[in-house]
């Protein structure tokens, strides 16, 4: 059997799988290079009704725990953050104060397994306990491979599956992007991994995309909302753009392919109940460390620069309250106000 013929049959499959995939929300994920070797990470959030998003700016020296009972797992925050909350029960996406980015997106077929004796952590708080940990991708592959935890994930407030992804990113670009298949933690790492999507699982998304680049991005994209669509038009216009060094140019242009790669306001499709409209986009700048936010009903963009916020142990929490969708504009640091942190998503008490 040839290469070529390998290739088109894991492709077949690969489209088969997600033709029938089950119920799953749309999310999209890439890392840019700009000009000057430096690098954003932009978002997007799709999901089929708004998840009460706030800002939250959390300081280094807080004591957290896992969020599920007495065998949850427990450790002190030593970076600051700034993270976007979903549903008031889990950090979504989010910066440290060293860069680090961390960005939680739809996995239909993720399955954490048990917890085989392991000190248990709400699906909530896993990005926030790689933010709150590690400085670098290298320390968080090198933390996580260890598997110092298990993943409890009962079902979202609105009774959807908290099945999800894990990606992370820093200032020198080196990425990786983790998935429990099966219970077992699967770890893509490599800078080479600059973009993510949903279904299918990351492994099947390569040769996917290899498909496309193939065929070519001037000749032909993919232009349906679905993820393997969306990740064959991120991965071409994050090679096609130009590498800014201006600054506003560059985050222009993640905000740019992360519009394209959005699904419009209000769309919906019956018989494909997995797509769902883009209702937040944000892009991290992680080197300036200044984390821009973008509703899909507000006509302005905001931004916060961490230096602005006091990260420093002791600090209170932090909170910018955007339930209903205040609109703002410009550098927001001074508008975030003392509040008590949210809990973490837990099972209900039988």
């Amino acid at each position: 059997m040839t290469k070529k013929l390998v290739t088109t049959l894991v492709v077949f499959i690969a489209i088969l799988a997600i033709t029938v995939a089950p119920v799953a929300q749309a999310c999209s994920r890439i890392v840019y290079e700009t000009g000057d070797a430096q690098f954003m990470t932009g978002r997007s959030m799709d999901w089929m009704e708004d998840v009460d998003s706030d800002l939250w700016a959390f300081p280094k020296g807080m004591e957290r725990d896992g969020g599920v009972g007495p065998d949850s797992i427990a450790w002190v925050s030593k970076y600051g953050s700034i993270i976007a909350s979903v549903y008031d029960i889990g950090s979504g996406d989010g910066m440290n104060s060293e860069g680090l980015v961390a960005n939680l997106l739809y996995l239909a077929e993720g399955d954490y397994g048990d917890l085989e004796g392991k000190p248990a952590l709400s699906v909530g708080a896993w990005a926030q306990y790689a933010l709150d940990n590690y400085a670098t991708v290298d320390e968080a592959v090198e933390g996580l491979r260890a598997e110092p935890f298990g993943i409890v994930a009962p079902d979202l407030p609105n009774g959807s599956s908290a099945s999800v992804h894990l990606s992370l990113s820093d200032r020198t670009g080196d990425s990786a992007i983790f998935e429990y298949i099966d219970g077992k933690l699967v770890i893509h790492h490599g800078r080479e991994y600059n973009v993510m999507t949903n279904s299918p699982p990351f492994d099947e998304q390569i040769p996917l995309n290899a498909y496309w680049k193939e065929i070519g991005g001037l000749t032909f994209l993919p232009g349906t909302n679905r993820a393997s669509d969306r990740f064959a038009r991120a991965s071409y216009y994050l090679n096609a753009v130009p590498k800014f060094k201006a600054r506003r140019k560059a985050v222009g242009a993640v905000f740019s392919i992360m519009r394209n790669v959005s699904v419009p306001l209000g769309i919906t499709d019956e018989a494909r109940p997995n797509i769902a409209s883009t209702i937040w986009r944000t892009v991290a700048d992680q080197k300036r460390r200044i984390y821009y936010f973008e509703s899909a009903i507000s006509p302005n963009i905001f931004w916060v620069k961490m230096d602005k916020l006091n990260l420093q142990e002791g600090a209170d929490p932090m909170k910018l309250e955007l339930k209903g969708h205040p609109i703002l504009a410009g550098e927001v640091s001074a508008e975030f106000e003392p509040a008590d942190p949210f809990d973490w998503l837990a099972p209900k008490a039988s």
